[in-house]
């Protein structure tokens, strides 16, 4: 099967609707996929569910998305550098479902793993557990999680192959390959695509039954989240 693809446009051809659920990975600006996230914005589908670590910043990233009203829930972690995240979500505009860093990636694993919910004692006693079964293990109270399982993954990748073999370059890894799993189909953009047979086996870290359709984005600028500097003497 052809996996590869000339743009990201042509990558989500056919795969975006109104009201779908998307899983994106990436930290911050750290390892998110980029190229991806403007063709979703340029097709101007909308009333989108998004589960991400959190929404870029404003104007990068998922903030994007945020700016054009694209986003009806969004599923994150941390919302600290998107002053737009922040305004929509008190203003009532966005809603949004908080989840502990650790249970998100876990949710995403879970969906990809064909798992439907598992018991966490993370939230146990805090508004995370408002609404969601407990139940006791060994004298222990312990809060249930649904897994996640989206209409589509997104995700950026340092190295692949023509097969579709994924490498992640050091922290840029961070949500992408749990995310990549959880959905009916991932597309995935990289920096460089390689001929199958040059990437050592043991430094795949996303193997190619996951990745349905590839992009090569480069070349890519780095985009600094929070600058701080030192005032002039």
């Amino acid at each position: 099967m052809q996996k590869i693809f000339p743009d990201a446009a042509s990558a989500l051809d056919g795969l975006l609707f109104d009201g779908m659920h998307i899983c994106a990975g990436g930290f911050g600006l750290c390892g998110i996929p980029e190229r991806l996230i403007d063709a979703i914005e340029a097709s101007g589908v909308k009333d989108l569910t998004i589960a991400s670590n959190n929404a870029g910043i404003d104007g990068e990233g998922l903030g994007k998305l945020l700016r054009t009203r694209q986003v009806k829930k969004m599923i994150s972690s941390y919302v600290g550098e998107n002053k737009e995240f922040e305004r929509q979500y008190l203003a009532g505009e966005l809603e949004v479902e908080f989840c502990p860093q650790g249970t998100l990636a876990e949710r995403c694993r879970a969906g990809g793993a064909g798992i439907p919910g598992f018991y966490t004692k993370t939230g146990v006693g805090t508004q995370v557990a408002e609404g969601k079964e407990h139940k006791e293990f060994d004298g222990e109270t312990y809060i249930l999680e649904r897994g996640i399982f989206a209409d589509l993954c997104v995700v950026k990748g340092w190295k692949a192959d023509k097969a579709g073999n994924l490498m992640f370059r050091k922290t840029a890894r961070n949500f992408n390959a749990p995310m990549a799993t959880a959905g009916k189909i991932c597309v995935a953009e990289v920096e460089e695509i390689v001929e199958v047979g040059e990437l050592d086996p043991d430094a795949i870290h996303l193997p190619s039954i996951y990745v349905k359709r590839l992009i090569d984005g480069a070349p890519y600028d780095k985009k600094i989240e929070f600058r701080t500097v030192r005032e002039a003497a």
